[in-house]
């Protein structure tokens, strides 16, 4: 939540640290996030505790351009979360996912635009969509169904034209059944570059509410969001 310097920076098997905030491992408990910052644009404390519980652990890591630069990984495609923030006061449950990514150069060198979306098909069942437009190779998308029993591909269902943010007016599209287009139910996060939403659809023949989550990098990457980009994530000099 906060750019700093590689100093602020801790780390071992199990806990990695930022500045005061916490991120820690264990396989009984799964992972706990201690949060400890300043939000932007209008300085106020965000301090509580994350508490997320995976239902099964995905060990697969998908490689999402052709020439291995850059990789994903679901490690919890379903999980259960608990969060308690005293700044500011609030408090919830509910269904929860946890991934990562990583690679060997800039994302925005990698891709023009990715849409993403989850959904809960059962309570330790998910099925996630990619549908990517890389600088290289062209579009690849991905359909992928998990469970406790593994990872199952299927084929990619239509790609559907959702409107743009009402803000920033990014794109945004969704995988979803032929004849049963996808529909935005409520805008998240609408900024210059990125938007996330939780949108009504329709999958592998039954209605679903996934979290969608659109990025343009041809965006990300102009001098105009670069240089608005510390007003939405501070960053520390120590």
């Amino acid at each position: 939540m906060t750019e700093r310097r590689a100093g602020s920076l801790t780390q071992s098997a199990s806990t990695l640290g930022i500045g005061p905030s916490r991120l820690h491992w264990d396989w009984d408990q799964g992972l706990t996030i201690a949060i400890d910052e300043v939000g932007t644009p209008i300085p106020q404390r965000v301090r509580g505790r994350v508490h997320l519980k995976p239902h099964f652990i995905n060990e697969q890591v998908f490689t999402l351009d052709d020439a291995g630069r850059h990789r994903w990984r679901p490690v919890a495609p379903s999980a259960r979360v608990e969060v308690e923030l005293q700044k500011p006061e609030l408090r919830w449950s509910g269904h929860a996912y946890f991934d990562r990514n990583w690679g060997d150069e800039p994302i925005e060198d990698g891709f023009v635009y990715w849409d993403w979306s989850r959904g809960e098909l059962g309570e330790q069942e998910s099925a996630i969509l990619y549908n990517m437009d890389r600088r290289h190779g062209g579009q690849k998308q991905l359909a992928l169904r998990f469970s406790p029993q593994g990872v199952e591909a299927f084929e990619p269902p239509p790609n559907h034209r959702l409107p743009r943010t009402p803000i920033w007016q990014v794109p945004r599209g969704s995988q979803a059944d032929a004849e049963r287009p996808p529909k935005v139910a409520k805008t998240l996060e609408d900024t210059p570059f990125y938007s996330r939403s939780v949108i009504d659809t329709h999958l592998l023949g039954r209605p679903l509410t996934a979290v969608h989550e659109s990025l343009s990098l041809n965006r990300f990457r102009s001098p105009i969001v670069q240089h608005m980009l510390p007003y939405r994530m501070p960053r520390r000099r120590r």
